[in-house]
């Protein structure tokens, strides 16, 4: 493959690059524009005067002296708690990835070794549930909630998460077991593991990276997840997605935009950096999960 690349045309690698470096500033920018906006006062990142505003910070310097300031971190951070938002969605977030994780891998490890014509409907009737709208899975557990006094809280919006969740981690894991063969199941056994010893000490080591993949495709239902926590959780208990909706606000109340901005780019940057930092084990599990050994 090296030496096919090395051999293409100078003008075929100008090309490629070209339209590599178009997609990077494409889906890049929007980001980089709203991080270098979340410095700037409304006036400029928002200007219908002159766009080049938002350049040179022009009214950001006549309110606050400097080019550059902090106030929209400042408010968003500080003067409307979303410190909270944030505490509040690690907590959904880390509960959501390891309930679904540790019932997703027993459940698609059954599910896999199981010869069984149920298994097969298992999954059919996940997937179902699964296409399901979020909404109308929210709607059917609101009485309960309300009856048993339970909406507003955090476990309310982990347990529904769980739910919806849970048919996938199932698909996936299930299918990351399927490609590994019996033969270590049965080879551990025989050595004088139990059933649970073999998956755990065997078997899940090896389908560890795509453990991590689900893993983390499941922290990104929970992390940028708006429906079940907008009509689960109360105004105190917010997530941080509704939290920045809140900061837009609405035809009654006025909002502060530039505490959005803020909030945007603080909820984005720990997503970038776990996708960075686990990037290969991501690309080891897809391939696995796709390549049928």
């Amino acid at each position: 493959m090296t030496d096919l690349a090395n051999r293409r045309p100078i003008g075929q690698k100008i090309v490629i690059w070209f339209f590599v470096l178009c997609w990077i500033i494409v889906a890049g920018f929007p980001f980089l524009w709203t991080m270098w906006g979340s410095f700037k006062v409304q006036g400029d990142f928002f200007s219908k005067a002159d766009w080049t505003y938002a350049l040179q910070g022009v009214r950001t310097q006549a309110e606050t002296g400097a080019a550059f300031t902090g106030d929209g971190y400042f408010g968003a951070w500080v003067t409307k708690a979303f410190w909270h938002a944030a505490l509040n969605t690690t907590i959904v977030v880390v509960s959501v990835v390891i309930i679904s994780l540790s019932l997703g891998t027993l459940g698609g490890y059954a599910l896999a070794r199981s010869g069984k014509k149920y298994a097969f409907y298992l999954l059919m009737l996940a997937l179902v549930f699964r296409a399901m709208p979020h909404i109308t899975l929210v709607s059917g557990y609101l009485l309960p909630f309300f009856e048993w006094n339970l909406w507003g809280h955090l476990p309310t919006a982990i347990i529904v998460m769980v739910a919806i969740n849970q048919p996938f981690t199932l698909w996936m894991l299930h299918s990351f077991f399927l490609n590994i063969p019996k033969d270590l199941d049965e080879s551990a056994m025989v050595d004088g593991c139990t059933r649970f010893q073999a998956f755990r000490r065997v078997i899940v080591p090896v389908m560890w990276p795509g453990v991590i993949t689900t893993g983390l495709f499941s922290f990104l239902l929970a992390y940028n997840d708006f429906t079940v926590t907008a009509t689960l959780l109360s105004q105190s208990n917010q997530t941080m997605v509704p939290k920045i909706a809140s900061f837009l606000g609405t035809t009654q109340t006025e909002g502060n935009v530039m505490f959005a901005v803020a909030a945007v780019v603080s909820a984005t940057v720990p997503l970038f950096l776990l996708v960075m930092f686990f990037q290969r084990q991501i690309v080891s599990g897809l391939t696995a999960g796709a390549v049928k050994g």
